[in-house]
């Protein structure tokens, strides 16, 4: 069979090297990092014992039933709902804007049809089509709960005025007139009892896969390899000769506290004079464990430098601009397949992520069976 090199050991490389080794390819994984799992790595915390999420929280959600089997059969997952709250302008109010929010911020006992009518006073009705991310608030939910909850996390988390960013960031997240504060709306969510790191590493657990921790991949790796499956930075795989993409990354401060210092995993904080746009608690994401010592980080977004961990693609008018010039030259490689987030330039949730790896094996496979070349990509980034 033939010699396949995967390159990052995250959700993408790992159940691409699964599935393949199964079919009986030898694969063999390059990860420059000293620990599998991607960004999605989970560990015991040694000063608390508390599971945390090194980069941070990640949480499952997804509608899709063959990939939320697939990672149960890898690690028990324990049901989970994601409660976020913001502090903002001195309060403290539960995210996504719902009923409990609209009562509490506006001082009202609004019933649900009493709190659609209000809010039609609320928001801008003479944007029809909204094309900015204040636009699309402005439309969605009014100015006040704008200011409060949305502009200043937004310049914060984005480095850039709202106006500058697309609807489409916002029209994700639902406005709803009920009492459900359920961050998601998905109909699996949970969170793996004993992290994603075990998961992943249940996945990797197959004959025929070799992984090599520490090593960067570099072009002249190809040699000896019939296919590679590339998850690194779509820009890196050309030496970043046209320029670099756009990314925000993340700082995190770390703090311990001896007892419940928040009462709620993620506290988003709105106000823009506060430099850090949320604290997550990292016991509450395994409320299953008892742990008397609690373990939180202040998260801090600014631009991604040359050695930072890209998180968020900012996928703005320049780096589309740019994402296109790179898409032409992918076009000409043989021999490659783009794969993952920073691979194809996109934000992927978990799930997604996973069912495009099964998805992008399952093509290889039949490709090779039909004598047909792999594409580049299954998909267009753009």
């Amino acid at each position: 069979m033939k010699k396949v090199l995967i390159v990052g050991a995250g959700l993408s490389g790992a159940v691409i090297a699964r599935e393949l080794a199964k079919f009986g390819y030898h694969v063999t994984i390059y990860e420059s990092r000293d620990h599998i799992g991607g960004n999605c790595f989970t560990e015991r915390d040694h000063e608390t014992g508390v599971l945390i999420h090194k980069y941070g929280p990640h949480i499952f959600h997804t509608d899709d039933e063959e990939v939320w089997k697939y990672v149960n059969s890898f690690q028990d997952f324990v049901p989970y709902m994601n409660r976020v709250k913001i502090t903002s302008q001195g309060g403290v109010f539960s995210l996504p804007v719902n009923l409990h929010t609209i009562n509490q911020f506006f001082s009202k006992t609004l019933n649900p049809d009493e709190a659609v009518a209000f809010m039609q006073t609320q928001v801008d009705l003479s944007i029809e089509e909204p094309e900015t991310f204040r636009e699309q608030a402005l439309r969605f939910v009014g100015p006040d709960l704008y200011h409060a909850f949305f502009e200043g996390y937004t310049r914060k988390q984005w480095g850039c005025d709202p106006d500058t960013l697309p609807a489409a960031v916002l029209k994700r997240l639902p406005l709803r007139f009920n009492y459900d504060d359920n961050y998601f709306f998905h109909k699996f969510q949970g969170m793996p009892r004993n992290g994603y790191t075990e998961m992943v590493r249940n996945m990797l657990n197959v004959d025929k896969v070799d992984i090599k921790l520490g090593r960067k991949y570099a072009s002249h790796d190809r040699a000896g390899f019939d296919h590679v499956f590339y998850s690194g930075p779509l820009d890196g795989w050309f030496n970043y000769d046209l320029g670099r993409l756009g990314y925000r990354t993340l700082d995190f401060e770390r703090f311990t506290y001896d007892g419940d210092f928040q009462g709620c995993a993620v506290m988003n904080y709105g106000d823009f004079d506060v430099p850090y746009t949320r604290i997550t608690e990292h016991k509450h994401f395994s409320p299953w464990e008892q742990h008397e010592r609690s373990v939180l980080y202040r998260e801090y977004s600014r631009s991604c430098d040359t050695n930072d961990i890209p998180y968020y693609p900012i996928r703005l008018v320049n780096e589309k601009a740019l994402l296109k010039k790179y898409i032409d030259r992918v076009e000409c490689e043989t021999g490659v397949t783009f794969v993952g987030r920073l691979a194809t330039y996109r934000y992927l949730d978990m799930d997604v992520t996973i069912r495009e790896a099964l998805d992008c094996a399952a093509h290889f496979i039949e490709c090779e069976k039909e004598n047909r070349q792999m594409p580049a990509f299954l998909s267009s980034p753009l």
